[in-house]
This record gives structure tokens, sequence and C-alpha cells, in this order.
């Protein structure tokens, strides 16, 4: 089951989609479109992966053009998350939510160096809270170097469903981090 699938039922309950999901959006890393794997998070928002050209740039796409950015799972695949960071903010409208889903190193990976077992374009590993160099990022510190008007709604730990700690044995279930950040409007 796809990552954005996983959460879906959790999400339904908080009134996540009410909350940060209005208006015209976009989910980068969503896969191929026209794939049975691709796994949008919400039917008529418009997608974009490999094949509409590198994430970390998002060439082509004017400027503040997105109500909300969605991205799950992809970060993780950006060498330079930083610039990836600043032109998915690039894209999203003043009041607008930059929402950001990744694999939990310690629910994931379950390991502290690189190469992932279980994904080998893995650039790095992502923690919610703080930075573990060499291999691993913290999402809060990396959003507000790279964003520092931001303003954090929340970053959780999603784990749902998921019961297997053995990290021989890809897990089941939820095992990211989830953020929602707002990007302020001007004069407010």
């Amino acid at each position: 089951m796809a990552e954005t699938s996983k959460a879906r039922a959790r999400r339904l309950q908080s009134g996540f989609f009410e909350n940060y999901c209005q208006g015209r959006g976009i989910d980068i890393g969503v896969g191929r479109i026209d794939s049975p794997a691709a796994d949008p998070v919400l039917p008529d928002v418009d997608t974009w992966d490999q094949d509409d050209g590198d994430a970390t740039f998002m060439k082509g796409v004017p400027d503040e053009t997105y109500d909300f950015v969605y991205t799950s799972h992809l970060i993780e695949h950006i060498a330079n998350c930083y610039l990836g960071l600043l032109n998915w903010w690039r894209i999203l409208k003043p009041g607008g939510y930059l929402i950001i889903n990744g694999p939990h190193r310690d629910l994931y990976e379950k390991n502290r160096e690189l190469p992932s077992r279980w994904n080998y374009d893995h650039k790095f590993f992502l923690l919610p809270e703080k930075h573990d160099l060499p291999f691993t990022i913290g999402l809060r510190p990396l959003v507000l170097g790279a964003l520092p008007d931001a303003e954090i709604i929340y970053i959780q730990e999603c784990r749902d469903g998921h019961t297997i700690d053995d990290p021989l044995i890809h897990s089941d279930g939820e095992y990211s981090i989830e953020m929602v950040i707002r990007k302020p409007v001007q004069g407010s």
C-alpha cells in the first residue's frame, strides 16, 4: 500500500483535508499518474513526478500557484533538499500549506547509517526534531533553516498500524514524520 493511502483514514478522522487541503493543490512525487501505484493525496490535485521534471526545481511552475503543496516520501530522495524546499515554498501561495511526509529513521530504516536497507535511492535519513550527523537530517531544523518565516502548524510521528521493530524486516503500517507548514501572508 502506498504511503499516502496508509494515512488516509487517520487524516479523515482528524480533519486534515478540511484544514490543510483546500483550494488548488499539487502532489509532488506522486508517481506516474497513469500507473496503478500512483497515490495522490486527493483525486483532483495537480501531480508532479519524474516525467514532469526535477522536483528540486519545479521548473515551469509559476510562483504562488498553489493553495497547498503536498509531498510524501520524496524529500529523502532529493540530494539538495534545501533547494527543493525553497522551490516548493516558491510555488505556494501566501497563507497556503506545505505538507511534508517522510520516513522516520527509527520506524522505517531502523538503522543509523547509509545506505538504506529498504531504498538505495535515499540520500539521507529523517528524524523529526534534530540532526544526527552524518546521515540523518532533522526535519524541523531543515525547514526552519530554509524557510525562516515558516509557521510550523505541527510535526508528528505517524505510526498507525506499525508493529514491526525488527531491523531485518520491512516495517508495516505508517512509519512517517508528518509536518504541516503555513506560508505567512505579507504584513500578518
